[in-house]
C-alpha cells in the first residue's frame, strides 16, 4: 500500500505544498502520533520528492530516489542516538551537541541536493521511536534553534515524536506540526460505541454532557482505552471517506489527547466531558 492510500490528507497537503506556488513547504516540520514508521516513511517521501530529478512518481528509480529508499543519500540524514554520530562522539543515549555541530558544519558548504534532516529515536533493535526530552535534551535542541529559525534555502528539518510536548517548546514553536493518526486498529471496529457516539458530528451542543454520561456508564463495563480506540476508529473510518476534512483530523487529535489523559490516570468523567465538549460543536 502506498503512503498516499494510508494518509491521503497528509500526502495531498505536502504534494500541494511541493508543487504549488501558493503554499510553501514548511522548513521545519514536526510529526506526532503513535505510528512512528509512517512518520518516518512520510519524512523520506518528502525528501524523495524534494530531490527527485524525474517524474516524482511513487515508483521512481532515479539515482536520488534509489539512494533515499536505501538510506544512503548524502543529503538526507537520519539523526538519532545511533545514526550519524561523528567519530569523536561517544554519546550512546542522546542526540548530542556534537551532532548538532556536525549539522552546522555541513550547512557551511552549498549542496546540489535539498538537504533533509530527520530527527528521531531508535530502540535497541533499531526500530524508529519518537523524540522526548531525555533523548533530545534541551542543550542540544537549543543549539539548533538558530539554523531552524533562519534556515538556508534547500534545507528541511523534520522531527518525529509521540506527543507535541515531548519536544522542547522552542522547537515546536518554530515548526509546523502535523498529527499522524495511528492505523493500528485497521478493522475500524467501533461497535461498542454504536448508538452512543456514532454520528456525533450531528449532535446538538446541548447534548454534550448527556453523551459524556453515557460514555462514563459504558466505562463501567468496558476499559476506557477500548472505548477511546472505538471512537478513534469511527473517526478514522469517516476520514477514510473524507480525506480532506480538516475537522476530522482535529477530532482524531483530540481523541489521541484523551488516550494520553487516560494513561495519566485522569478519571473517565473528566476525560469524556472534555472530549465531548471538543467534538460536539
Amino acid at each position: 500500500m502506498h503512503l498516499s492510500d494510508k494518509y491521503p490528507f497528509l500526502t495531498n497537503y505536502f504534494t500541494q505544498a511541493l508543487t504549488s506556488s501558493n503554499r510553501a513547504l514548511p522548513q521545519s516540520i514536526l510529526f506526532y502520533g503513535n505510528d512512528f514508521n509512517s512518520q518516518y516513511t512520510l519524512s523520506k517521501e518528502i525528501a524523495r520528492y524534494l530531490n527527485c530529478k524525474e517524474d516524482k512518481s511513487d515508483d521512481c528509480n532515479c539515482l536520488n530516489c534509489s539512494w533515499i529508499n536505501e538510506g544512503t543519500h548524502p543529503a538526507v540524514m537520519t539523526i538519532s542516538k545511533f545514526d550519524n554520530k561523528p567519530e569523536d562522539d561517544d554519546s550512546k543515549t542522546v542526540i548530542s551537541i556534537r551532532q548538532s555541530q556536525m549539522i552546522k558544519e555541513l550547512l557551511v558548504s552549498s549542496s546540489e541536493f535539498h538537504r533533509v534532516f530527520i530527527f528521531c529515536d531508535r530502540d535497541s533493535d533499531g526500530n524508529i521511536q519518537g523524540l522526548n526530552q531525555q533523548n533530545f535534551q534541551e542543550e542540544t535542541a537549543n543549539s539548533l534553534l538558530k539554523i531552524i529559525e533562519e534556515p538556508q534555502p534547500g534545507v528541511t528539518f523534520i522531527f518525529l515524536t509521540r506527543y507535541i510536548d515531548d519536544v522542547l517548546s522552542t522547537i515546536v514553536s518554530r515548526s509546523q506540526c502535523f498529527f499522524v493518526p495511528s492505523k493500528e486498529f485497521a478493522d475500524y471496529d467501533y461497535s461498542i460505541i454504536n448508538g452512543i457516539f456514532t454520528e456525533y458530528y450531528s449532535f446538538e451542543r446541548s447534548n454534550v454532557f448527556k453523551v459524556s454520561q453515557e460514555l462514563q456508564e459504558l466505562s463501567k463495563i468496558q476499559p476506557i482505552d477500548k472505548i477511546l480506540n472505538a471512537i478513534q476508529n469511527y473517526i478514522l473510518l469517516l476520514l477514510k471517506s473524507n480525506p480532506k476534512d480538516i475537522n476530522l483530523i482535529k477530532d482524531a487529535e483530540f481523541v489521541e489527547l484523551s488516550k494520553r489523559q487516560a494513561k495519566l490516570g485522569i478519571k473517565p468523567a473528566g476525560i469524556f466531558d472534555d472530549l465531548c465538549l471538543k467534538l460536539i460543536k
